[in-house]
């Protein structure tokens, strides 16, 4: 009783279970197991459920993450191709043809790809044989051909709305840019540029940009690039760009970098281009006729189909090779250049020849019909010295020196012959205070003008300066001086007539003037027997005017009175 009571007095909840516990201790203690009562054998069997259930709802749900995984990675690249051409058809409105796409998931589980709902996967891409052509135009290059591209792309970023790429490498690129207007667009192809893809960088190789004539079966404008890199793809925004082209002549490499686009789909020759370029060691050699080492830098905006170039080039060594004489040409240039006929218009291209400046303006064009273009340039050289002019034409040291004015119009016609046989040429030149170095002729000069002024044995007068001025027209190898007019002080000599190139032949006629009387210009016992016939040959204001003619070999010409008069 003194135990139950105390017993009694336990809370109730101290109780509970302890019969239980009581005896689970007394059979322990006496070293055997006893049997499960009915309440753990319900308590395990709703364990068992629970887990069993558990672990069925887990492989459930593993099995379609599983599936749903292998679902993803085999929906991919028919979904990456059906994206790629659907936003190439909108971005460039072309029908696009692909040749093969396969691609890649790097190391993944199809329940981490399906957790992470693709983020994170990097996915290989690599294409070849792209084809954009103009829609219903299969008879036309196609305006855009790939070879071969490789990118990668974060999976989750393929399903999403907007979808970015990182780099894309493309392999022999070809780009056919149409003339202007001939650019068709079918109805239902209308031009859309999307943003929901953007590419951040493109690199190239062997890329050709193709400008496409409007002369039909002429050969296109062709530019190769070697090496060039895009960046900011995609969208209505210009594209940044970096691009090393191969100069054919003469051979070098041009650098040069800039921005491009947006992409003009409904007319791709007015994309807008612009940029600057540095153009080094490239070899005149290449050329017939000239040589040296071209450096040049500039830059130009403008579209595909029509640039305007501004810049500076140098050529510290540019000589002709029938001379081989070094005279350093520097220019500064403003050219405009119409790629859809190959048109070009010179604005005004400032140059330094040695010491002498002058400047041309002109135009290389092709007019309706013909075949050929035509060249032609303006030259104006208000001041400059003609010891340039003739180191860079003849052989050893210049044989005089002055200075040279010269205004001339070079029109070179659309024909097939060489450029000598119909080259057209109309000019004016002035020397001033020419002077022949270290040559008999200038002894003869001298000795014209002792005579001009009347005095044949002042030996004092000596290197007299010379004044030349002469207006002449070139056609058919033929040099034809309407003027051409000489005076060193006592002596001045009016000519017209025509040099042949081709048999390197002159015919001048003209006369001789001199401020002395005929007998002035004598020595000795002649000096007295001329002056009778002194009145004789005193005409036109000068004391003695003859007429003259110069004939013969350019080279040995002959020298003689005109008895013809003419």
């Amino acid at each position: 009783m003194r135990y139950g009571s105390e017993i009694g007095n336990f809370p109730a909840d101290s109780c509970r279970g302890f019969p239980v516990r009581m005896a689970q201790s007394a059979r322990f203690m006496n070293g055997h197991k006893l049997a499960p009562t009915k309440v753990s054998r319900s308590l395990m069997t709703k364990r068992k459920k629970w887990l069993f259930s558990l672990a069925a709802l887990a492989a459930l749900i593993v099995a379609a993450m599983f599936i749903a995984g292998i679902v993803i990675q085999r929906r991919a690249e028919p979904y990456i191709r059906e994206q790629a051409i659907a936003w190439l058809r909108q971005q460039f409105a072309s029908d696009v043809r692909l040749g093969s796409l396969k691609i890649h998931l790097g190391p993944t589980s199809p329940l981490r790809l399906l957790w992470h709902q693709g983020h994170g996967t990097l996915v290989s891409v690599k294409g070849t044989d792209l084809v954009l052509q103009q829609p219903g135009q299969t008879d036309l290059p196609p305006e855009l051909s790939i070879h071969k591209f490789t990118f990668q792309v974060d999976l989750g970023a393929v399903f999403a709305a907007q979808k970015t790429i990182g780099l894309v490498t493309v392999d022999g690129m070809i780009l056919n840019v149409p003339p202007k207007g001939e650019r068709h667009i079918l109805a239902g192809s209308a031009v859309r540029q999307t943003t929901d893809v953007n590419i951040a960088e493109v690199i190239a190789t062997n890329t050709q940009l193709l400008i496409i004539p409007r002369v039909k079966g002429k050969n296109p404008l062709r530019f190769d690039i070697a090496w060039l890199r895009l960046q900011s793809i995609g969208g209505n925004t210009a594209m940044q760009y970096d691009a090393m082209l191969t100069n054919p002549k003469p051979p070098g490499q041009i650098h040069s970098v800039g921005t491009f686009g947006p992409w003009a789909a409904s007319e791709p020759g007015d994309t807008p281009l612009a940029g600057k370029y540095t153009f080094d060691d490239a070899d005149l050699g290449v050329f017939k006729g000239i040589a040296g080492i071209l450096h040049s830098t500039g830059q130009f905006e403008g579209t595909l189909s029509a640039i305007t170039a501004r810049g500076e080039a140098v050529v510290p060594d540019f000589r002709l090779k029938r001379a081989g004489n070094p005279v350093p040409l520097s220019t500064r240039f403003e050219v405009l250049v119409d790629g859809g006929n190959g048109n070009t218009v010179l604005q005004p291209v400032h140059a330094t020849l040695g010491k002498t400046q002058f400047s041309t303006t002109g135009s290389v064009l092709r007019h309706d019909g013909d075949t050929r273009r035509t060249i032609t340039i303006d030259a104006d050289m208000p001041r400059g010295r003609i010891e340039d002019a003739l180191r860079l034409a003849m052989k050893g040291p210049p044989m005089m020196e002055g200075q040279l004015a010269l205004k001339a119009r070079i029109v070179i016609p659309p024909l097939a012959q060489k450029v000598k046989e119909k080259l057209i040429l109309d000019g004016r030149f002035s020397i001033f205070q020419g002077k022949l170095l270290r040559s008999q002729v200038q002894d003869k000069i001298d000795s014209l003008s002792r005579r001009g002024q009347g005095q044949p044995d002042n030996e004092e007068i000596s290197e007299v300066l010379s004044n030349i001025t002469g207006s002449f027209h070139i056609e058919d190898q033929t040099v034809n001086f309407h003027s051409l007019s000489f005076s060193t002080p006592g002596a001045d000599v009016k000519l017209a007539g025509a040099y042949d190139m081709g048999n390197d032949t002159v015919d001048f006629h003209g006369s001789l003037s001199l401020e002395a009387k005929v007998s002035k210009t004598m020595k000795g016992w002649k000096r007295w027997a001329l002056i009778p016939v002194d009145p004789f040959f005193a005409k036109n204001g000068a004391g003695t005017f003859l007429k003259i003619r110069i004939d013969g070999p350019a080279k040995s010409p002959k020298f003689g009175l005109d008895r013809g008069g003419k």
